[in-house]
């Protein structure tokens, strides 16, 4: 089981570890209602140093990008980044991952930690043909994730950047918390504004420690995965290994938004068809009518009773008080407000289809 630089850290705060992608992880300290509205309201820090990082370099490096993801990488200038997917042969997802453009030449891949090795051989396989220059630096870096939406006024005394000035998927390479280069880019999977901060190993200690310092008149807390869980799905952002995988394909998870057919990609022929022909089902978001938690893998049944889909991501919405989750059905009754039922256990629960996000942040 691998550790975080800051396992022992997490352990003296009193958090609750878990193993999670092969990694030790916090899952929560205080409670994941209590964190959820901390980063929701005020400014919370995660630990997601489990994240994998690839730099690929080189004259080379755009067309490996361009082949093995679905966005379009050649609209990318330094200091922005992309939302993007790695297609499969199949119709399937490899990972969803962000793409950020730090040099001309240079790109840095951030991938699911549970995807490292996976992701890792698929793009070397195509990169056979491309003659890309590739590392893989995920155990050499740590990333902090200051979310919410105090981060900017709470961390600005720690750089000399102007925070307010970084816009969302935009990033800048400069001195934080003491330490001349980082990464900050104006990114997150909580919804609610904020920085991820990547570093070295043997520095995310002395950020994490200013970092505290900085937001203790803010309230600042640290967060677990069970917040960032809850926090994420208000979004309606999708998780790897539940809401998309390698049988699901973008097209039907509702991210054709970043699958552009102005260039080639993996199985980019296939994924055009299904986009013209529609899917066949698709990802949709549900408030439950009733008392309910819907939880992944419950069944989802249609008005006569039979099984037409399942919930991939639920939970208990700390901010809005009510069962929330997404899954699949059939395109034919995937609309908004249309009605569906949750099987919890040996119950049938009345749920309707919504449009994301559940929460809206005010702006």
């Amino acid at each position: 089981m691998k550790k975080t630089a800051l396992a022992e850290i997490h352990k003296s705060l009193g958090a609750k570890m878990v193993p999670f992608a092969g990694f030790e992880m916090p899952v929560s300290y205080e409670g994941v209602n209590l964190e959820h509205e901390t980063v929701r309201n005020g400014v919370g820090v995660f630990d997601v140093s489990h994240m994998g990082e690839f730099l690929i370099e080189g004259p080379n490096a755009l067309s490996l990008i361009q082949k093995v993801s679905s966005n379009d990488a050649s609209k990318l200038t330094v200091g922005k980044a992309q939302y993007s997917c790695m297609p499969n042969e199949n119709g399937g997802i490899v990972d969803d991952l962000i793409v950020y453009r730090v040099k001309d030449e240079v790109y840095l891949l951030v991938v699911n930690a549970s995807n490292i090795q996976k992701d890792w051989d698929h793009i070397s396989k195509y990169n056979q043909a491309i003659g890309a220059q590739m590392r893989n630096i995920s155990d050499a870096y740590s990333l902090l994730a200051i979310q919410g939406p105090l981060a900017v006024e709470a961390m600005q005394s720690l750089t000399s950047i102007d925070l307010e000035n970084i816009k969302f998927y935009n990033f800048v390479v400069g001195d934080f918390a003491g330490i001349e280069h980082v990464i900050i880019s104006a990114t997150g999977y909580t919804g609610s504004g904020g920085f991820e901060i990547y570093c070295k190993n043997e520095e995310v200690e002395q950020v994490w420690n200013k970092v505290f310092e900085a937001g203790a008149a803010y309230g600042i807390k640290p967060i677990g995965l069970a917040a960032r869980d809850t926090l994420r799905l208000e979004m309606g952002y999708c998780l790897y290994g539940n809401d998309i995988d390698d049988s699901t394909s973008p097209i039907e998870a509702g991210l054709g938004w970043i699958t552009k057919f102005t260039k080639e990609f993996v199985n980019h022929e296939a994924l055009a068809e299904e986009k013209q022909a529609g899917p066949q089902r698709k990802l949709i978001a549900f408030e439950m009518l009733e008392r309910g938690i819907p939880r992944q893998g419950y069944p989802i049944v249609g008005d006569s009773g039979n099984e037409i889909g399942k919930v991939t991501s639920g939970t208990m919405s700390p901010s809005l008080g009510i069962g929330i989750g997404l899954g699949y059905v059939p395109a034919s009754i995937a609309s908004v407000d249309n009605t569906i039922h949750i099987q919890i256990r040996k119950k049938t629960v009345s749920a309707r289809i919504v449009k994301l996000p559940f929460y809206k942040v005010e702006r």
